[in-house]
């Protein structure tokens, strides 16, 4: 359970209360204003207990219904003929289904709402659940639990029913209690003045039941009634038109805090990775012109159009279908069976175009150029003459030797 503070209000004083702060560190129940217990709450979320006399529980034969505004539509109707006062002027709480009992309903007094409700907002306390007082007491499977407080007793049976009765009608009470089957004994709490008043005339009854026992209580029953919370059985008043309207914002002032920690720590988060895009960024318009640079390079005078690996893969290929079959290689190969064969030539240079190679050689005359171009002619190549010159003991010449007819 969260920590939060479970406020009782008095029976017949609204403005008066009892509280005890629960799920957190223990603490003794302290009486006063509501307003003292508005500073005690300190933030917390606030349980009210309201007095079990003005609230009757009951049960209502409701049909299959998904919808709990349409079962609060229907419950008035299904209760209208045990019902003393005018529904219009009733409020109906609904508890849990259940099979086979018929739907739990606890109805109260709209004015006795509008009291309660108002008292505690005039001491800045919004309630986060109203429940009888009546419905927190133990439940035990096999015996009645009484509660004997003041001028009131309250009983709840086995199954659950809760009933609160005035203390004169003592014996009243105790046919309720032990009323079915199930009933083999009865526990009661009391207050030693409680008991001092009374004693004598539950032990005159004691007889009724296979076991009595007695719990005195060494001070407030607030403490008692504290180990009721989070009962499923317990219905929670503040339904339909009393259902707290403003629960998100609260629910917001609650969690503010996180939220606003959650905010900047997304924002953080944004603008690291908002920063390194910007990095990333200058980094590929750094690689984009080290990219460029080496296209440049490599490929002088191309113009870069696309992708820079694509048009110098593209190129590549070009180059080695070219240096392929009757590309370069092929033509060195047959320039080198040729020269083998022709005695006293040499090469000065040698230039490749496009699979054409241009020669340009020295011999000891044009007959053994011509010789060589033969031989070359003899290997599938088409070799031509293209000028020479007389030089110092021989000829200069060229040849231009390609594939092709």
């Amino acid at each position: 359970m969260a920590d939060s503070l479970l406020l009782r209000l008095s029976d017949g004083a609204p403005a008066e209360a009892t509280w005890l702060r629960v799920g957190g560190p223990p603490s003794t129940p302290e009486h006063g204003p509501l307003s003292l217990a508005a500073a005690r709450a300190g933030g917390r979320p606030v349980i009210v207990l309201v007095p079990g006399a003005d609230v009757l529980l009951t049960h209502a034969e409701l049909p299959p219904a998904r919808s709990s505004v349409k079962l609060q539509q229907l419950v008035p109707f299904a209760l209208e003929e045990q019902l003393a006062e005018d529904i219009d002027t009733l409020h109906f709480a609904l508890g849990r289904r259940g099979e086979p009992r018929a739907t739990p309903v606890a109805v109260v007094a709209r004015q006795r709402m509008d009291e309660w409700l108002a008292a505690l907002r005039a001491a800045g306390i919004e309630p986060a659940a109203l429940y009888a007082d009546s419905q927190l007491l133990p439940r035990n499977p096999t015996q009645a639990v009484a509660l004997l407080e003041g001028p009131a007793i309250t009983v709840r049976t086995p199954t659950g029913d809760a009933v609160t009765l005035s203390a004169e009608a003592l014996t009243e009470a105790l046919e309720v209690a032990r009323a079915g089957e199930a009933t083999r004994g009865m526990i009661l709490y009391t207050g030693a003045a409680e008991w001092e008043r009374h004693g004598a005339a539950i032990e005159t009854l004691r007889g009724r039941f296979e076991a009595l026992t007695v719990q005195r209580l060494p001070g407030d029953a607030l403490e008692l009634l504290a180990g009721g919370l989070g009962s499923p059985e317990a219905i929670n008043l503040l339904q339909s038109r009393y259902a707290p309207s403003r629960s998100l914002i609260s629910g917001f002032r609650a969690w503010r805090w996180a939220a606003v920690l959650l905010a900047a720590l997304i924002a953080v988060h944004l603008l690291g990775q908002g920063l390194e895009l910007m990095a990333l960024h200058r980094r590929e318009r750094t690689l984009d012109a080290s990219i460029a640079q080496v296209f440049t390079r490599a490929m002088p005078g191309e113009p870069l159009t696309g992708e820079a690996r694509r048009q110098m893969a593209q190129r590549l290929a070009e180059v080695r279908a070219a240096h392929s079959g009757g590309g370069f290689l092929s033509a060195l190969g047959a320039l080198a069976a040729a020269h083998a064969g022709t005695g006293g030539t040499q090469l000065k240079s040698l230039e490749f175009d496009s699979g054409a190679v241009t020669l340009s050689l020295t011999a000891p005359s044009v007959e053994a150029l011509n010789r060589l171009a033969q031989s070359l002619a003899a290997q599938g190549w088409q070799a031509r003459l293209t000028g020479g010159t007389v030089i110092a003991g021989g000829f200069q010449g060229g040849i231009r030797m390609s594939r092709g007819p």
